[in-house]
């Protein structure tokens, strides 16, 4: 017996919630178009990748290590980007969909 969405019945279908983190913007859609075509491509219902708001982390230092001399600071930032999808399936179809080739500070 099969439900509305497609998904079988015979297991448990469970909700699992995949978050992907990075700072490279282009690896985490790839990762992420890469999981949501798998996920597809084995019928399974997916949502998603819902984009999170971006976390900017700043850092104010100064330049001089001895603090001698003029007050002269560096300002670094860094960006980290989130994605969130949601899978409704059984256990064991997610860990098939879940075994790609994810880049390397995914």
């Amino acid at each position: 017996m099969a439900d509305k969405k497609g998904v079988s019945m015979g297991g448990t279908t469970h909700r699992i919630r995949v978050t992907l983190t990075s700072r490279n913007v282009k690896a985490l859609e790839k990762v992420s178009r890469d999981l949501k075509q798998k996920a597809l491509e084995q019928k399974v219902p997916v949502s998603g990748p819902v984009r999170l708001p971006t976390k900017t982390l700043h850092i104010t230092t100064r330049k001089s290590p001895c603090g001698e001399g003029t007050n002269t600071w560096d300002r670094l930032e860094m960006r980290i980007h989130k994605r969130l999808i949601d899978l409704h399936s059984p256990a064991d179809v997610v860990k098939q969909i879940t075994s790609i080739n994810i880049e390397p500070g995914v």
